[in-house]
């Protein structure tokens, strides 16, 4: 008989947080459905991203390795090659051990290096386009740095162009 009588208000309100939570739940698993999906579509389009800097820096290491052990030397001829063949693999060996502690100790330290690395490109190539900017498009009435003044005082005597090293 018990069964056959509605529940509580106490159990009614239990009931009425389980279809939230499931909500909630059925929110997050179709947000990260459509993650995977995204990542999956991207990868397909784009292929595969390049992973951080220290993942890539032991990509680097192993191709490297990889190619120098593989080298044969046609200056050390038919005898020596073999032994220098194995002094070139371990040499390699143990540089690789030496290089991986430190990748895997400080990964975000190439990360750092990889930004500021590229901070300083892009500068460069700031400076690079506005110095070349200023040589081949020159136009000498919206140049800035030039007020109708000459800085050298001379006259205008020579058929030379005047450079201006700043």
């Amino acid at each position: 008989m018990s069964e056959d009588l509605p529940p509580s208000g106490d159990a009614r309100e239990g009931a009425g947080d389980d279809v939230r939570a499931t909500d909630a739940d059925a929110w997050a698993t179709a947000c990260a459905e459509d993650l995977q999906a995204e990542k999956a579509r991207r990868r397909a389009e784009y292929g595969t991203p390049p992973g951080s800097a220290a993942e890539e820096l032991k990509k680097l290491v192993d191709a490297v390795a990889e190619k120098l052990s593989g080298v044969q030397s046609p200056l050390l001829g038919a005898v020596a090659g073999p032994a220098a063949q194995q002094v070139v693999r371990q040499v390699v060996q143990q540089a690789k051990d030496a290089v991986e502690p430190v990748i895997e100790r400080n990964p975000d330290v190439f990360d750092h290096l990889a930004a500021a690395g590229n901070e300083l490109l892009a500068a460069y190539r700031s400076a690079v386009q506005a110095q070349e900017g200023r040589w081949t498009g020159r136009d000498d009435q919206h140049d800035p740095r030039d007020r109708g003044e000459r800085r050298d005082g001379g006259d205008d005597a020579g058929p030379g162009e005047r450079i201006d090293l700043d």
